[in-house]
């Protein structure tokens, strides 16, 4: 069997999922604080006919040799953690990252995932929670007769209530970095999972030691460019059809040998 078909295969299966990576950050490009996916190709194992560098006479060595590549593979996908445009909202629980740091969020099983997304709202008991119902970390909790919230660049909450004049601290929303972001897993409802890779959770305040400020009444829109989107996804659909312009080619020469064998 000819080798090019199973290469030109290992490049359409590439394309493919580098496809899928598209598509879902296209899908994703309306998603508040979504971060969008850059797909990882890496060659695979090379045969080696005539090994560089080797005798080819007692006094002259091979300059290059003769190596075949046996195609291409996605070793992975790496989220791009650039700022998103921040979008005013006017909304006193939305709140924006600017810069670096996570939202801290408590799971239902008592761990702690992490977030762009700062569309927080209330529950019923006044705690400041997603849209999922997580609760915001370190907590925060709103009296019932809270009548204006105020969350400083520091993440400092404070109240205005009807029993009060003057506002009354209510507590700190701190964030959180990693010293690897990218390997954060991504679990879905815009939330992230600490693992090996991405490093020990760092908490603090907000906009000390490199982490980013909070701001108040705004959200961080996506980061997919639908523009860059679409050239990746020219450039794919030309990688993928030339790839079974191969696959074609391999077939017509098989063609060939066994009709004139």
């Amino acid at each position: 069997m000819m080798p090019a078909l199973w290469v030109s295969k290992t490049g359409l299966a590439a394309q493919d999922m580098a496809l899928t990576t598209i598509a879902n950050n296209l899908a994703n490009v309306s998603t508040v604080g979504f971060k969008r996916d850059r797909p990882d190709f890496q060659d695979l194992l090379y045969q080696i006919k005539r090994q560089p560098g080797g005798q080819n006479t007692t006094n002259s060595q091979l300059p290059s040799g003769l190596q075949l590549g046996t195609g291409v593979r996605i070793v992975g996908t790496t989220k791009q953690f650039t700022q998103g445009t921040l979008q005013n909202t006017n909304q006193p629980l939305d709140m924006a990252v600017n810069g670096k740091g996570f939202f801290q969020v408590l799971m239902p099983d008592g761990s702690i995932s992490y977030t762009r997304d700062g569309q927080f709202q209330l529950d019923s008991n006044g705690n400041v929670v997603t849209s999922e119902g997580y609760p915001l970390q370190p907590a925060i909790t709103l009296p019932q007769n809270t009548t204006s919230v105020t969350i400083g660049k520091d993440g400092t909450v404070s109240a205005v209530t009807t029993d009060a004049a003057n506002p009354q601290q209510l507590g700190q929303i701190t964030l959180t970095n990693f010293v690897n972001p990218q390997g954060l897993e991504a679990i879905g409802n815009n939330l992230f999972k600490e693992t090996a890779a991405s490093g020990a959770p760092q908490e603090g305040q907000a906009g000390l030691n490199g982490l980013g400020t909070i701001e108040q009444g705004m959200v961080e829109t996506s980061n997919v460019s639908v523009v860059d989107e679409l050239v990746n996804m020219i450039t794919t659909q030309r990688a993928y059809e030339m790839n079974s312009k191969v696959v074609s080619a391999s077939d017509q020469m098989l063609q060939y040998i066994t009709q004139n064998a």
